[in-house]
């Protein structure tokens, strides 16, 4: 069983810095890209940050120069470095990894249950 578990939510003021974190757990043949999204109320998911298994990154235009990815392959882990945060921030942050269980060689999307960020004004 596949299991992504998130970290390091919490509540800061603005311009303040959070690290959050995902590892991913159980029978991994392959992990692929990873990344994050977040949710905030009222509004659609979107992604915040992604991380290729070579390294590349990308990331949605409100987070840039604020944020950084990273990730460990040996560990099966992702990271989310937010700083300068914003009250518009404030959202549930959700891991995500495009991965391959040894139990099913498919290539598939899992996620995380989320970790909640409040950024104060």
């Amino acid at each position: 069983q596949v299991q992504l578990v998130e970290s390091g939510g919490g509540l800061v003021q603005a311009g303040g810095s959070l690290r959050l974190s995902c590892v991913a757990s159980g029978s991994i043949f392959y992990i692929d890209a990873m990344g994050w999204y977040r949710q905030a109320p009222g509004k659609q998911r979107e992604s915040v940050a992604g991380i290729t298994s070579g390294g590349s990154t990308n990331y949605v235009d409100s987070v840039k120069g604020r944020f950084t990815i990273s990730r460990d392959n040996a560990k099966n882990m992702v990271y989310l470095q937010m700083n300068s945060l914003k009250p518009e921030d404030t959202a549930v942050y959700y891991c995500k990894a495009r991965l391959k269980p040894r139990a099913t060689l498919k290539l598939s999307d899992y996620w995380g249950q989320g970790t909640q960020v409040t950024v104060s004004s």
